[in-house]
């Protein structure tokens, strides 16, 4: 059987469904500010068997609040292990909501939302960092699913029985604030911003209390990486893009960040498929860099 690690095209994906493998199918849609209507979209169409990963309840941490998902004895599977406004979980909180819904380590999972993979990513980097290499975004997500004849369902899908997600090895690296404060004017390492240019400059700044970019970032919308046809441009133009970028910094140095560690993973995704990766996630992104007013801030 052949694995997936990034993209999947909407064809590749009806073959594999047809040939029984093991798989699972997650539709991310979601909208920042409108939190439910992500499930709304998935009620009314989605690929047939897709199981739902909401942004917010299943892909994020409660903002470090004890128990906020249930009792544990483990504590620490209740500590984030991020900050920002959207913290991931611990590796041991996802493994579990993975297990919850059937997720098991022999199977492809394929992940796709209808925002241009900006949701979705973050399901695929979360299984990556939980040591499961087989997963793949479906490329042009569910509109090039429908545009290549694939069926939809509505409503509800039945529930998946218990599996036993076990954890490996990250696969990818999630780097902290600390981190990246650290490094800051040191050659080992290149921040890439993905926020829109004029969050970036700090001209507008919708979300969070404080404008501006973390110094010396260097600017990429993560729409970049989408070419007119909704689909991931092609490898090589990528990698032309990203190169031009970082001007000759090295691609191993890079960290990429966002607003709340979302809307990065394009990025991290697109330099992949040019080639250039793998390469880190600093998942706290702007909302916890800028959380902390001792952090140096830049703008323009």
């Amino acid at each position: 059987m052949t694995t997936y690690t990034t993209l999947i095209s909407a064809p590749d994906l009806q073959s594999l469904i047809a040939s029984g493998a093991p798989l699972m199918v997650f539709d991310c849609s979601f909208e920042l500010m409108q939190p439910t209507a992500g499930a709304q979209q998935y009620a009314q169409a989605h690929i047939p068997g897709a199981v739902y990963a909401n942004l917010d309840n299943d892909l994020s941490a409660k903002h470090g609040a004890p128990g906020a998902h249930g009792t544990l004895t483990a504590q620490e599977a209740d500590q984030p292990a991020s900050g920002g406004r959207h913290p991931l979980p611990s590796r041991e909180r996802f493994a579990m909501w993975l297990s919850s819904v059937g997720f098991a380590n022999g199977m492809q999972a394929v992940v796709y939302d209808r925002q241009g993979a900006n949701y979705c990513g973050r399901l695929w980097w979360m299984l990556k960092w939980a040591g499961h290499d087989a997963v793949a975004v479906l490329d042009g997500g569910l509109q090039a699913w429908q545009a290549a004849g694939g069926a939809v369902n509505s409503g509800e899908e039945p529930a998946h029985f218990q599996s036993n997600f076990e954890l490996g090895e990250p696969l990818r690296q999630l780097v902290t604030a600390s981190e990246v404060l650290a490094r800051l004017q040191q050659p080992g390492q290149t921040v890439i911003d993905a926020r829109a240019g004029a969050r970036y400059r700090g001209e507008v700044e919708p979300l969070d209390p404080v404008a501006g970019h973390i110094p010396g970032a260097l600017n990429r919308p993560f729409a970049e990486n989408i070419g007119a046809d909704g689909r991931f441009k092609p490898a090589d133009v990528l990698r032309a893009e990203f190169e031009a970028l970082l001007g000759g910094r090295d691609p191993a140095t890079v960290v990429h960040q966002c607003g709340s560690g979302v809307s990065a993973v394009p990025n991290l995704l697109g330099m992949e498929v040019a080639g250039l990766g793998p390469t880190a996630l600093f998942a706290g992104s702007w909302s916890e860099w800028c959380s902390d007013p001792a952090r140096p801030v830049e703008k323009g």
